[in-house]
């Protein structure tokens, strides 16, 4: 059996390490999650008896991250012969290795079901051996702890328990630095990646990021040299992650909000209002969509089409289009100043009250991780002034609150 497989030199000390802990941080398109990938088709091939959970926060982001990167890697590896080797089913998401019988599942730990359910899993064959932790800063620590302790009893000879994180170090204060980094223990090994150490990323990618490095200098740190972010500059601290009713009818009221993109996301936000504090039940965030493909993910993700959808006002035709299929789509009406001032407005509108998102809002919660003023290079100090990089779910959140915000009262 020949396998095709192209690998970056620096992440061969990861792949040969039996530490328990792998921690792997790193700038965007650094490569980590595909050599994460890659090494594990690799790994559960050559070793019977190993199996392994991909895991998300939200389970249902498994499908588009983890089970995307590793169903990817094998076809790069074994194109159309993949199915010789590999069985893979989509409902449940489950990859099966035909040679072995070794099997990848997908969990989430968004809710006390889903953590359950990680507690009974069990194969027809050998033992959980590892979990693969994508996007890992989305997870408690308590979560890591639930995860840890499944990994137990013995194991063959020569065979081993592991962990493998990978994420973008969002903030230093996060929990993972402190734990894995800020201190040495002989059972981690730690491991840091950027784009420019990527021998596979292209001239557009480079392109991009320098672009980003000029607007976003701070965002660049995270995104582009995979360095913790400092918390200082952040616009909101009053937001925290809580599992939230999805129950519409518990909540005093509700509305949409909706930021307008194409190469930079499209993002929709549904809104609850109770006791003036604000609850982000779910998330949209897509790129490169065309206006007639985001409806259809609304209406299969059964957006509520009979309360309103606030919209940017620069872009009257693709409002037309989802009033057309039913949405309460209506432009935001900015006051009568500068943009500047319209949206530190909003702003201080949030300021005032909590904001609590629902651990499936991943790209939300990132956003409100990194979302910062921006900073005057010569003296050091920030301004009133967002920057205007990566806050696509920041604008349809602003969106959203419009009529909250302008009147005192509601009629649910």
């Amino acid at each position: 059996m020949v396998i095709d497989c192209e690998a970056n030199p620096i992440f061969s000390d990861v792949n040969k390490s039996r530490r328990r802990y792998i921690v792997m941080k790193g700038s965007a398109g650094s490569g980590k999650s595909v050599d994460t990938a890659q090494n594990y088709i690799i790994r559960l091939m050559s070793d019977k008896g190993r199996n392994l959970v991909a895991m998300r926060k939200s389970d249902i982001t498994n499908h588009d991250s983890t089970f995307a990167e590793l169903t990817g890697a094998i076809f790069r590896m074994f194109g159309a012969g993949a199915d010789r080797y590999w069985q893979i089913n989509y409902s449940p998401l489950k990859i099966t290795c035909k040679i072995n019988g070794n099997q990848i599942i997908f969990r989430g730990m968004n809710d006390e079901k889903q953590r359950e359910k990680l507690k009974s899993i069990t194969f027809s064959q050998g033992k959980l051996t590892d979990v693969w932790l994508e996007e890992a800063t989305e997870f408690t620590q308590a979560d890591l702890e639930i995860i840890d302790d499944r990994l137990r009893g013995e194991l063959p000879p020569g065979q081993f328990y592991q962990i493998r994180m990978t994420f973008n170090p969002v903030s230093s204060s996060h929990w993972i630095k402190k734990v894995f980094f800020d201190t040495c223990d002989k059972n981690v090994l730690t491991h840091h990646s950027t784009y420019l150490t990527n021998r596979f990323i292209d001239e557009a990618y480079r392109e991009r990021m320098e672009r980003r490095r000029l607007l976003d200098p701070e965002g660049y740190k995270i995104y582009g040299l995979g360095e913790w972010g400092e918390t200082g500059g952040l616009i909101l601290h009053n937001w925290e992650v809580r599992e939230v009713s999805q129950n519409l009818h518990d909540y005093d009221d509700i509305a949409l909000g909706q930021d307008f993109g194409f190469n930079h996301a499209n993002a929709i936000l549904l809104l609850g209002i109770k006791d003036n504090d604000i609850y982000i039940l779910s998330e949209i965030y897509e790129f490169q969509k065309d206006t007639a493909e985001l409806i259809d993910i609304a209406q299969k993700k059964l957006l509520p089409k009979n309360i309103e959808m606030w919209c940017d006002s620069a872009e009257p035709d693709r409002i037309k289009m989802w009033k057309n299929a039913g949405f309460r789509a209506k432009p935001v009406v900015k006051e009568k100043s500068s943009g500047e001032k319209y949206q530190a407005a909003q702003i201080d509108w949030f300021k005032q009250r909590r904001i609590y998102v629902a651990p499936s809002c991943v790209n939300t919660l990132s956003e409100l991780s990194q979302w910062k003023w921006k900073k005057d290079e010569q003296t050091g100090e920030y301004l009133d002034e967002p920057i205007a990089v990566g806050d696509d779910a920041m604008a349809a959140m602003r969106y959203g609150v419009e009529r909250w915000r302008k009147k005192k009262k509601w009629l649910i």
